[in-house]
């Protein structure tokens, strides 16, 4: 059965959360703070757009495919206006925006390149488009090796589910062809704290309930369980190691000929 919006919000408030860093590096190198108009396309459960709204006087938009998800937004972030649409044909005028961004959203797309077409085409010239987090579950690093069967069974049920799980290591190609410049690409850096500090135990059980979610149909609830025993006991030793490239991009839409 699909989750809710409710039920998704906390996930990606979570993932928000774990990219906050290139977020605050992006707006202030494009200039969040004096833009008059800002777009954020897949906006969800509106996950960023209070962030965004916190970080501009001008208008903020956030475009989804899913009405619930809108209505749920709406209701926590009354300063934003939320438009039911698709990616792949953005509802506005060409140059509407000063900045258009997304988080999570390429992987989900069957034709990305389409979207960063659309982005571009409503960004003024001059402004930017920022994709803000595209992970590539191809590079991922599972440790102790124990844990290993964790990754391969998310990836092979992400997929299954319709993620493209590598588009981080297209990211730079893609701004590329959707003919942007100045394009700068990257990976968030990982790091882990000591056992002793290690993450509330809400925070714990969200990410499991997460990674059980993508699991579903790729491993039986036993085998679930013994490789969470695993990883509760690499944590308390402190020797577990997890992490899962995630890419970053953005470039300047260039003047109009």
């Amino acid at each position: 059965m699909p989750e809710t919006p409710d039920q998704l919000h906390p996930r990606f408030a979570q993932q928000a959360r774990w990219t906050a860093a290139i977020r605050q590096r992006a707006f202030k190198q494009f200039g969040l703070e004096s833009a008059r108009r800002v777009l954020e396309v897949g906006s969800g459960t509106g996950a960023i757009t209070t962030e965004l709204q916190q970080g501009t006087g001008g208008t903020v938009v956030g475009l989804d495919r899913d009405r619930r998800s809108n209505a749920f937004a709406g209701g926590a972030d009354a300063a934003t206006c939320f438009v039911t649409g698709l990616a792949e044909r953005l509802p506005f005028p060409p140059a509407s925006f000063d900045l258009a961004c997304c988080h999570f959203l390429l992987l989900w797309l069957d034709e990305p390149s389409v979207v960063l077409d659309e982005m571009r085409r409503v960004t003024a010239p001059g402004g930017a488009v920022l994709c803000l987090a595209e992970p590539d579950y191809g590079g991922r690093i599972d440790y102790p090796d124990s844990l290993a069967p964790l990754g391969r069974s998310q990836e092979a049920s992400l997929r299954r589910q319709g993620a493209e799980t590598r588009l981080g290591r297209r990211l730079r190609h893609l701004l590329h062809q959707a003919g942007l410049t100045h394009v700068e690409t990257g990976v968030l850096g990982g790091e882990w704290q000591s056992a002793t500090e290690a993450r509330s135990d809400t925070e714990s059980e969200l990410e499991w309930q997460t990674l059980t979610g993508d699991l579903q149909g790729e491993l039986p609830a036993e085998g679930q369980a013994s490789l969470r025993e695993d990883l509760l006991s690499a944590r308390r030793e402190g020797s577990h190691v997890l992490f899962v490239p995630t890419f970053y991009g953005w470039g300047t839409c260039p003047p109009v000929p």
